[in-house]
């Protein structure tokens, strides 16, 4: 077990990155370029690409992140790397209430539901909807970048303090 303290942090390092780089490109441009467009294009486009996103690359990432985290603290704990232990357990929890919980419980429901919405002909009726769409689920993704953020931090902390510990 020894050997897997390395590759699992690069591993945790990998993972972590990769979500809160999703996240992230939401917040800077993806919805501000719907924002930008004929709100009609936008909730089409977004519902297509929340259509998509359920996938072999993204799954990865988003539901094998905490996984990876949470080994990588049992391997550092077994190896006595108490504080990187720590941090990397802190990463996982973080990320599972942070950002797993809310795009669960708050992302998610709203995807489904715009969904369900019948792209309106009109355009005031599609401006109306895509703007309340809109502005909540960029204060959730918000939220959840800033978490996988602060995360992404812990798991760089936690490779670096090893080099600490043993000297």
């Amino acid at each position: 077990m020894a050997r897997l303290l390395l590759p699992m942090s690069m591993l945790s390092l990998l993972s972590i990155g990769a979500i809160f780089g999703f996240f992230y490109a939401w917040v800077c441009s993806t919805v501000w370029g719907l924002d930008a467009t004929d709100p009609r294009t936008a909730i089409a486009a977004m519902q297509a690409m929340n259509a998509s996103v359920r996938n072999g690359v993204f799954f990865p990432a988003f539901f094998l992140t905490p996984i990876i985290l949470g080994v990588t603290a049992y391997i550092a704990a077994w190896q006595l790397r108490k504080r990187s232990a720590m941090l990397f357990g802190l990463a996982a929890i973080f990320y599972i209430v942070g950002a797993f919980l809310i795009t669960a419980a708050v992302n998610v429901p709203m995807n489904e539901a715009l969904a369900e919405v019948a792209v309106p002909i009109d355009i005031g009726s599609a401006r109306e909807i895509w703007l309340d769409y809109s502005a909540s689920w960029q204060v959730w993704n918000v939220l959840r970048t800033i978490v996988s953020g602060v995360c992404l931090i812990l798991t760089g902390l936690a490779i670096y303090f090893p080099n600490l510990e043993s000297a």
